[in-house]
């Protein structure tokens, strides 16, 4: 009797020591994550894993502005080549070992000199990187560039233990150790990765979910299968051609968010032999194609409405696209005047597209393109390519036009400067423009928001006339939920943020 009294205790005691209503949310991602280090990784769903574990110096607010995270607040020189922050001070990495200016500053190091990161690219102006305080970091840079924030807010900002990344080295990843919302428990890979909810999180607070598991679910349809069926609480990258059924469902909740990158035909305009042609030599042709293109109605057949038109690097709802050159209406009369003025009845254009099967909404794009164009006075043909051909045949300058779309960046930098300046590293259509690299220039070099902007404005206003990239439109993440989850907002670089993120019972 008194043993049964006794088990009858410890088996209540074991009980309460549990949490009352354990919170578990599984999330559906297209595919599975590579390495779990933020030094190594390249990987869009690695970066979704890494919001819930690895906080970062900066974050992004869905309005695409920087904002704290564990550094508090910034402050840059007056010659933009010196950048200060101060830390977030009471943070501890999942291990218990304290955040401070040492550990940022072993982090950024780890980032430049570990051979196998994949941040160095991104880290390059850093000239050093120096701890001034106990929370306070100083970073120099070899020249002014402001878009090192931006990469802060990403994998190279993101700071883990410097107490790990010593004993694990290159194999961080089997067990990485960070500052964020949720730790790590377990990974099976093409299975499933396994966090927990981090106790002694800075902002423990507003975390209310205790378990999370992301579970690779490559296929689209199934993935929505599992939703409906109650295994997943939420999927990313949800099918545009399942909107409209997600938003029927009543039990199921669907958001979206236009992202940060952009759908584009890239024109040759001086990359080799190739260049010397009609289209890639008379900026009127490359109006009239513009123009003889109905943006609005592509993207409402070939992405059901989810994707929005656009005709600069930014879309629409960023605050760096130029409201004063809107996205142009079909103009057919137009084109096929720009046409007859150059000199021309009909003109032939190569196009080459990706044919890879992720490629099929965009083969039906061009398609429809082709005879949207076809209308004003262009006979397009479709040279249909593997994606890695195509980008290596863009960079060799054999191609005319070539349709390339650009996952996109936080900062305006990002989307514009390394394809359009003369010597940027994707510049594969070999524009050169001394006013546009002044601009660009300049923008990225200034700490002022204002005047980063009108540079960009203005930039905007050569390239619309110029046309080297013909900007078509920009798609949405699309997120679809379970009714029982609140508190989730899209955001436009398509991470899933669960800080004020609950599920009800």
């Amino acid at each position: 009797m008194k043993i049964a009294k006794l088990l009858t205790t410890a088996v209540a005691g074991a009980l309460f020591a549990l949490p009352a209503f354990a919170v578990d949310l599984k999330i559906g991602l297209q595919d599975d994550a590579d390495v779990l280090d933020p030094a190594q990784s390249r990987t869009f769903v690695g970066r979704i894993v890494y919001t819930a574990m690895c906080d970062k110096l900066v974050d992004v607010s869905p309005d695409l502005k920087i904002v704290p995270q564990l550094a508090t607040e910034w402050s840059w020189s007056a010659d933009g080549k010196e950048l200060t922050m101060k830390l977030r001070q009471g943070v501890k990495f999942h291990d218990e070992t304290p955040f401070n200016a040492e550990a940022v500053v072993a982090t950024i190091e780890r980032n430049i000199t570990l051979p196998e990161s994949r941040r160095k690219s991104e880290l390059t102006s850093v000239a050093k990187v120096e701890a001034t305080s106990e929370y306070e970091v100083k970073f120099t840079l070899k020249a002014p560039d402001v878009t090192l924030l931006a990469q802060l807010s990403d994998r190279a900002g993101m700071i883990v233990s410097p107490k790990a990344a010593k004993e694990l080295g290159a194999k961080f990843g089997d067990h990485p150790v960070c500052a964020g919302p949720f730790k790590f428990v377990e990974r099976v890979q093409q299975d499933r990765i396994v966090l927990e909810k981090f106790q002694d999180y800075w902002n423990k607070d507003k975390i209310f979910i205790d378990k999370l598991t992301y579970l690779p679910i490559p296929d689209t349809t199934v993935r929505l299968a599992n939703l409906r069926s109650g295994d997943l609480d939420m999927i990313e990258r949800l099918a545009a051609t399942d909107a409209e059924a997600v938003k029927a469902d009543s039990s199921l909740v669907y958001a979206d968010a236009v992202g940060t990158g952009y759908m584009a035909l890239y024109t040759n305009i001086g990359n080799g032999a190739r260049a010397d042609n009609p289209f890639g030599k008379d900026k009127r042709l490359r109006q009239a194609f513009s123009l003889a293109i109905d943006r609005d109605a592509v993207n409402q057949i070939v992405y059901e409405g989810t994707a929005v038109s656009g005709n600069q690097p930014f879309p629409p709802s960023s605050p760096w696209f130029d409201k004063d050159i809107p996205v142009p209406a079909r103009d057919l009369d137009k084109a096929k005047a720009l046409i007859k003025e150059a000199g021309f009845d009909r003109v032939p254009i190569e196009l080459q597209i990706p044919n890879n099967p992720v490629a099929m909404q965009m083969m039906q794009m061009m398609q429809i393109i082709q005879s949207m164009v076809g209308e004003a006075g262009f006979d397009v043909s479709l040279k249909s390519t593997e994606f890695a051909t195509l980008l290596s045949e863009q960079t060799a300058g054999n191609y005319q036009l070539s349709r390339s779309d650009w996952s996109g960046r936080v900062d305006p930098d990002g989307n514009i400067h390394q394809f359009i300046t003369c010597k940027g590293g994707i510049n594969d259509t070999k524009y050169c423009n001394a006013e546009v690299d002044k601009l660009l220039n300049e923008a990225r070099a200034s700490t002022d928001e204002a005047v980063r902007k009108q540079k960009y404005d203005a930039a905007a206003v050569i390239l619309n006339d110029d046309l080297p990239i013909i900007y078509l439109g920009h798609q949405s993440w699309i997120w679809a939920l379970h009714k029982n989850i609140t508190g989730f907002v899209p955001s436009p670089d398509g991470m899933i943020r669960l800080v004020g993120v609950k599920k009800a019972g």
